[in-house]
């Protein structure tokens, strides 16, 4: 993500967490003249539909925050004594502790399906990403087209620093290694990349094979502090696939 989109994001968000701290608050203000002519119960109810609205809009910061402003101006607005931080009946501590409940329960519900929305999104872009790279494999293309291609879509999958291509050549460098199981090699031996970053200078290698013979690799330099899934992992090997495909469809007296 760009440093701008972030800004914009941070910016929601923090705007988020404003409007759960102030919303509540003008909300219980307009009910005051009509505080005694409706049950607190409806009050709580337009209490919590504005939490919904401020969790939906923000992260979960946000949506707590205005579950606990809702909760406190539902108690001081509208609930005896008035003004008064302090509730004098059994049905309004219910009321309000069920208005605090409920608004961290909407809360977590709103965040699941952010992460839910932006999971779907994220295979979506994945698939597309790999059916780009099957049909140029299928029409034919010029498969240079095809390796730069797959070296941008790479450094967008994996945020990496840098992504080249280099004909013919493996393990130069004393690389890591991208299994095309998904799992990450350095020196022979199992590496995590979702627990520490590579030692300094190590780069990552992607082997670019096809009819069992090496094609070249992806030499690819990782951003320090990116944790790639394994999911991301499995599909920046299914596109050096694509990549050998296409080598071996255009250079068939190699195979």
């Amino acid at each position: 993500m760009s440093q701008p989109q972030a800004q914009g994001w941070l910016g929601r968000d923090r705007l988020a967490v404003i409007a759960g701290v102030a919303a509540p608050l003008a909300l219980a203000a307009i009910l005051v003249p009509f505080r005694t002519d409706f049950a607190n119960t409806d009050a709580a109810l337009a209490m919590i539909l504005l939490v919904v609205i401020v969790a939906a809009a923000g992260n979960r910061l946000a949506g707590y925050v205005a579950a606990l402003s809702a909760a406190a101006w539902f108690d001081f607005f509208l609930t005896r004594p008035y003004e008064e931080f302090t509730i004098n009946r059994a049905t309004d501590i219910e009321t309000t502790v069920l208005l605090l409940v409920i608004g961290v329960a909407v809360t977590e519900i709103a965040v699941w399906g952010r992460r839910q929305h932006a999971s779907a999104s994220r295979r979506a872009g994945y698939l597309e990403g790999i059916n780009d790279a099957a049909r140029v494999v299928a029409t034919g293309d010029s498969p240079s087209t095809l390796i730069d291609q797959i070296a941008g879509s790479l450094i967008q999958l994996l945020s990496l620093r840098s992504c080249q291509f280099q004909y013919g050549v493996a393990g130069i460098g004393r690389p890591a290694r991208l299994q095309h199981d998904g799992q990450v090699t350095l020196n022979g031996m199992p590496y995590d990349l979702g627990d520490a970053d590579l030692p300094a200078g190590t780069s990552l290698e992607l082997l670019v094979e096809s009819g069992g013979r090496l094609r070249g690799r992806f030499l690819m330099q990782p951003e320090p502090g990116v944790r790639p899934t394994r999911e991301q992992l499995l599909v920046a090997a299914a596109l050096a696939d694509q990549a050998g495909a296409a080598l071996a469809a255009s250079y068939p007296a190699a195979t």
